[in-house]
């Protein structure tokens, strides 16, 4: 059997690549950085990302694209959103005609608004829009390379290309359901990132559990609003790639996007937050795609518009959370 790649070698990267060869099958993990990429060679673990963990003799990580790719029957791009279009456009001369592509990053393009399908859509060969799925749910990378249980989904145009997918993935401890909503599942991963910042911000403020509870329920009204307006179907977004991710990256301590609002709310300024991590919190950048996509639909996203005030507009988090208390009343299910 040819190998499968993982393009990206964060926490998230790896973590999948390590479920891919604890089956045993030969992995090439691709990392920007060649360092990074000998260290993981040489010591079995990558300690930048995702210490602690041995990483099986099945995974090799390389600093070369094409080499990542070349004859890969399955090729997983889990890099942040603005690095897709980059790594995709390098990607796609050497991906086999057959190859399964997969997108697990979550985030919608800045300059384009374009969700993360649709760039690799642009970017990959002809044939690949035909074998494209999107992985996601509630997964934090720590607690699958633990083998802790973990639930999730792909989601496909193609019944049999989120069944291929489905079947490669799942294993002991990970469950994989499939779903031909690409863009229900798309959108609830880009902007539980962003809801997750203001539930950060509430606790932050010492808010309490009542605000964070209903930041959470209207924050998956407002993504469903959009997703639903979109072409997707509402109850996925009540399933593992809407509440159930929105749930997880607003309450789990290994959220980086709760933790940035978080410290947000203390009253830290965000250049500050952001240069103490290596992690990247895409709520930060989606938020922004995320203001103006709702703008360019005429739909309504209060809570992302809130976020992007805060985070670009120069609103105080108590400011913004106040906003949302105050906006006109009406019924639950108008708004």
């Amino acid at each position: 059997m040819s190998h499968i790649a993982v393009l990206g070698a964060g926490s998230w990267g790896t973590a999948l690549a390590k479920l891919l060869a604890d089956r045993g099958t030969e992995v090439r993990l691709w990392s920007r950085g060649s360092q990074l990429a000998q260290h993981i060679n040489e010591q079995g673990e990558n300690a930048r990302y995702l210490p602690g963990f041995a990483l099986p003799e099945a995974l090799t990580c390389v600093s070369d694209v094409a080499t990542a790719v070349h004859g890969a029957r399955s090729v997983y791009f889990v890099v942040p959103s603005h690095g897709l279009r980059g790594v995709a456009r390098e990607a796609a001369p050497h991906l086999r005609d057959d190859a399964l592509i997969v997108s697990a990053s979550k985030g919608i393009e800045n300059e384009t608004l374009a969700l993360m399908t649709d760039v690799l859509e642009q970017e990959i060969p002809t044939h690949a829009p035909n074998r494209l799925c999107v992985l996601g749910g509630p997964s934090f990378a720590l607690e699958v390379a633990a083998n802790l249980p973990t639930v999730v989904c792909v989601a496909s145009k193609y019944r049999d290309m989120s069944t291929a997918i489905q079947e490669e993935l799942s294993y002991d401890r990970f469950r994989v359901y499939t779903t031909d909503d690409v863009i229900g599942i798309e959108l609830g991963g880009a902007l539980k990132n962003v809801i997750a910042i203001a539930v950060g911000a509430a606790d932050g403020l010492g808010f309490g559990h009542n605000a964070r509870a209903g930041l959470i329920t209207r924050g998956i009204a407002e993504i469903t609003r959009l997703a639903v307006h979109l072409g997707g179907h509402p109850q996925t977004l009540a399933g593992l790639g809407g509440i159930g991710d929105l749930v997880l990256t607003c309450t789990g301590d290994l959220s980086r996007n709760r933790r940035v609002g978080i410290a947000l709310g203390q009253g830290r300024g965000l250049e500050e937050v952001l240069n103490e991590t290596t992690m990247i919190a895409e709520g930060v950048k989606t938020a922004r795609s995320a203001h103006y996509l709702g703008v360019q639909e005429g739909v309504e996203l209060p809570i992302t518009n809130e976020v992007y005030a805060a985070l670009y507009q120069g609103k105080s988090p108590l400011e913004a959370m106040e906003s949302l208390l105050s906006r006109a009343l009406r019924p639950e299910r108008d708004a």
